[in-house]
């Protein structure tokens, strides 16, 4: 977790900076959260935090948890990553238990507090393990159903075209990450989505 370790302490930093930085919807997870840059005005009636960090693993944002999260108390989470442990080679049944880990985490040091799951993007540049992800987002689709005050949101299925395949406008030239018209589906999807939305961020 060594390679890390600068970013989580730039995100550290900025959040001491943040007065305050208790009761905000963080946004946590690897650089599809950290390049979304337009929370503010995708969610105008949420005080959000990004909690993002270049190139995490799920794993990582498990053992960064409590450095990065809990210390803000957040109102809510939202949370992606998954994705890189696939690409660096992980199977399924590993992200699947690095969940539970997290899972772990939460409810012992935030039971209360609800938490919003974006499925794992099928991309580009990683379509030849889409069977993989579509797995990972099956096993913790179902872990999630476990608990009432959170939330699976299916953010793979808007950026797939007819045929299943990712919609190339929806991703930068990398084909990995996404484009602004990628993280406008994915705003929409999340408030079409997300159960008592308008009632808890409202």
């Amino acid at each position: 977790m060594v390679w890390y370790e600068a970013d989580v302490r730039l995100l550290e930093e900025k959040v001491k900076a943040l007065t305050p930085a208790t009761e905000k919807i963080a946004f946590y997870g690897s650089s599809s959260i950290r390049l979304w840059t337009t929370l503010a005005q995708d969610f105008p009636h949420l005080d959000t935090l990004n909690l993002g960090f270049g190139g995490s693993t799920l794993a990582a944002c498990t053992w960064f948890f409590e450095r990065l999260v809990v210390p803000n108390l957040p109102k809510a989470i939202v949370f992606y990553a998954g994705d890189n442990d696939l690409g660096d080679g992980r199977h399924p049944e590993e992200i699947y238990l690095f969940f539970c880990a997290l899972a772990s985490k939460m409810r012992n040091l935030l039971p209360d507090v609800p938490f919003y799951f974006l499925s794992v993007k099928i991309s580009l540049a990683r379509w030849g393990i889409a069977d993989k992800i579509q797995y990972t987002n099956q096993l913790i689709g179902r872990e999630i159903e476990k608990y009432p005050d959170w939330q699976y949101i299916d953010m793979t299925t808007p950026l797939l075209d007819q045929h299943g395949k990712p919609r190339r406008e929806f991703f930068e030239n990398d084909g990995l990450h996404l484009s602004p018209a990628g993280y406008r589906i994915w705003a929409q999807t999340f408030q079409q989505q997300a159960r008592i939305f308008n009632d808890l961020f409202i």
